[in-house]
């Protein structure tokens, strides 16, 4: 077996994905009539089709495809042409008939889904488990290597390491501006190994696609899997934000295509699943903690189908919660047990901050002054500000916009410093914005 190739399940079967191609309908575990009806709307879509472009279509071999397309010539749907001279089935192309276009018609009304052949839930389901994101080992030295640029408290690089080793969800709060989203992210970094995944997988009759080339970024160098209905990929790290709602964590159904979408935590299956800014979702932070309850205690979810069908699914990611409040307002004693890890993500010592400052004024090309940096550090003092990690980057930053705007190179200086201070936190009075400016106010739920 290939080097990073997933280890088999634990009672010796072979995963799905690492087992032959099918070599003949039976082997696909698919019924015979759904693959008639696939192969139908995709040669209505293509109008005409060769058999090497069908077969590359729907990730099937010329052994599963050939009586699937006898049985549609017998039933007079299809008719096949010879085009070229070379004697192979290379020639051989297919086009509906009359009959054949109206039943496709219908079935493209009924499902619209023509992309390659699913694979079965049991056949899915098996292969998360053998490549779950639980059998992967993070060190100390992947850590160091992957945070090696990044200036963080090692007490909080030694937690994010256990916690990815653990399999369990994490919890990373703090004041808004500290760094949480940013290392969430880079979290992606402590992922090894290719993972297999399908094309669309096979549910009571109903085809859900999966591989989402905004989410799964395919893996170049490993080997693909004998089955063409998967694929190679990265471990996939899926983000999303306070446009989460409850509805997502379903599966969506669009009646007028008839086609599903995948909800995003089955998407990271086998990665990592971010749910930043919690408590900003236009649910409750109760709601969707009360929702996350039987999967991460269990890990297996349950989708339903418009049908009313329900399925369990794996939950094999790992669930990274960022939020600026601490978890004891946001959740129950029996959802914050099945959080491993709470880390607190704070403000930055004197010498971090120093150190993410000189690394800032080093990317935008300006030249580290001590005596403009000192009065940064005043500014601080006098408005209760903390040394939080956002805010070098975006000062800073004011500083580059100021000298594109006057046609020069940025550098620093105490008068712009404090004039991009000003602009960022809102102090200035049309004054000098510092000795005679207004009282402190709070900034984005930062505890003064």
């Amino acid at each position: 077996m290939p080097d990073n190739y997933p280890e088999a399940p634990a009672d010796g079967s072979v995963m799905p994905a690492a087992m032959r191609a099918p070599r003949n309908v039976a082997d696909t575990g698919l019924p015979f009539l759904f693959l008639v009806e696939l192969l139908m709307k995709v040669i209505f879509q293509r109008g005409q089709i060769g058999l090497p472009a069908l077969s590359a279509h729907v990730k099937l071999g010329a052994g599963v495809l050939e009586p699937l397309l006898a049985f549609m010539r017998a039933e007079k749907l299809c008719e096949v042409q010879r085009n070229g001279n070379s004697g192979t089935d290379a020639d051989l192309h297919y086009h509906l008939v009359d009959q054949g276009r109206l039943r496709a018609a219908d079935y493209l009304r009924r499902n619209a889904y023509s992309g390659p052949a699913p694979v079965t839930l049991a056949d899915y389901s098996a292969q998360v488990q053998a490549q779950s994101v639980a059998r992967m080992q993070v060190t100390r030295d992947i850590v160091q290597l992957q945070f090696a640029e990044v200036v963080v408290d090692p007490q909080i690089l030694e937690q994010l390491g256990c916690a990815m080793n653990s399999g369990r969800a994490l919890f990373l709060h703090g004041p808004a501006g500290s760094g949480k989203t940013y290392l969430a992210e880079r979290l992606h970094g402590l992922l090894s190994g290719a993972i297999a995944l399908p094309y669309a997988v096979m549910v009571d009759g109903e085809v859900l696609p999966f591989l989402d080339p905004m989410l799964h970024t395919l893996a170049s160098n490993a080997p693909l899997p004998p089955d063409p209905r998967w694929v190679r990929a990265l471990r996939p790290t899926v983000l999303t934000g306070g446009e989460l709602t409850l509805d997502m964590l379903d599966l969506q159904f669009d009646p007028g295509s008839r086609l599903y979408q995948a909800p995003p935590h089955l998407k990271a299956n086998n990665g990592i699943f971010i749910i930043d800014d919690l408590g900003r979702q236009r649910c409750s932070p109760v709601e969707l903690m009360n929702r996350w309850i039987v999967p991460m205690a269990r890990r297996v979810d349950y989708l339903s189908l418009h049908t009313g069908y329900k399925f369990p699914v794996p939950f094999d990611v790992i669930v990274v919660f960022s939020s600026n409040m601490a978890p004891q307002h946001l959740a129950d004693d029996s959802f914050l047990r099945r959080i491993g890890y709470k880390i607190h993500v704070g403000a930055l010592s004197g010498q971090q901050y120093e150190t993410v400052f000189r690394h800032v004024c080093q990317q935008f090309g300006m030249e580290f002054n001590h005596a403009v940096y000192d009065s940064l550090l005043q500014l601080h003092g006098q408005q209760g500000r903390q040394l939080l990690a956002c805010y070098p980057r975006d000062i800073l930053a004011q500083l580059c916009d100021v000298a594109r705007y006057d046609s020069r190179t940025p550098r620093l200086e105490i008068k712009t410093l404090r004039w991009a201070w000003d602009n960022y936190f809102g102090t200035a009075d049309g004054s000098d914005g510092i000795q005679n400016g207004p009282a402190v106010v709070q900034h984005e739920g930062v505890s003064k």
